[in-house]
């Protein structure tokens, strides 16, 4: 199966995304990572109005195989979570660039937060060397 990338995103190299629209920024999991972890079976989010910030832990994805930490690409204050996620993680797998985000967080500096992210060309190079 191919992986999308979808170019419109930001990446870490931990897998992580982020879409950013105006001040909000959606966060989620790439489908390689989905891939890599296999069968989803919890995830631990931030409460509404938490504050998450680039290099902290803000929670984890847990599968079959491992438990995952997760990393935010942005800092900011949550202004939503996917409770549908949380209540039926497996169902990230199905559509994780899209209904399967975990986190809307409000973002105070944009421009300056996504300098350290990379493109979908540049994560794609990093995990096809993985």
């Amino acid at each position: 199966m191919e992986l999308e990338y979808p170019d419109d995103l930001r990446y870490l190299d931990s897998h992580e995304y982020v879409r950013l629209e105006g001040e909000i920024a959606t966060v989620g999991i790439s489908a390689y990572a989905i891939d890599q972890l296999g069968d989803i079976v919890f995830i631990e989010l931030p409460e509404l109005g938490d504050s998450v910030d680039v290099g902290e832990r803000f929670g984890t994805i847990e599968s079959v195989k491992a438990v995952e930490e997760l990393y935010p690409p942005i800092s900011g204050t949550v202004v939503q979570r996917n409770e549908t996620i949380i209540e039926t993680p497996e169902l990230i797998g199905d559509d994780p660039y899209g209904e399967g985000w975990l986190l809307k967080v409000r973002v105070e500096n944009p421009d300056d937060e996504l300098a350290d992210t990379l493109s979908s060309i540049e994560y794609r190079s990093h995990v096809d060397g993985e």
